[in-house]
């Protein structure tokens, strides 16, 4: 401990460094994670692929509010999921 320090000034020191370090190791990763989510969620258009967290594979017919309506397999079978129920949108290959 440097001279002139007491332990409470110290121990108030130390914990507004744990504090700060909690931070940026924990929370700010977080709140960035949870932005990109927010966006990705926001930029869904009719035509879009999508992988649902339950493994769904579908493209988006209809965006009703809250609402997708997923068209997914060969004899093209209509599913109402909601939007937070979407894990990633798929990359169309570009021509």
């Amino acid at each position: 401990m440097p001279a002139g320090m007491n332990s409470t000034t110290f121990f108030i020191i130390y914990i507004v460094f744990f504090i700060a370090i909690m931070y940026l190791l924990i929370f700010l990763p977080q709140k960035r994670r949870d932005k990109k989510v927010k966006e990705m969620l926001n930029s869904l258009e009719e035509g879009n692929t999508i992988i649902t967290i339950g493994g769904l594979s579908g493209k988006i017919v209809n965006i009703k509010d809250d609402d997708l309506t997923v068209e997914s397999g060969v004899d093209k079978t209509k599913v109402l999921i909601k939007k937070w129920a979407v894990k990633e949108v798929e990359k169309s290959p570009q021509a």
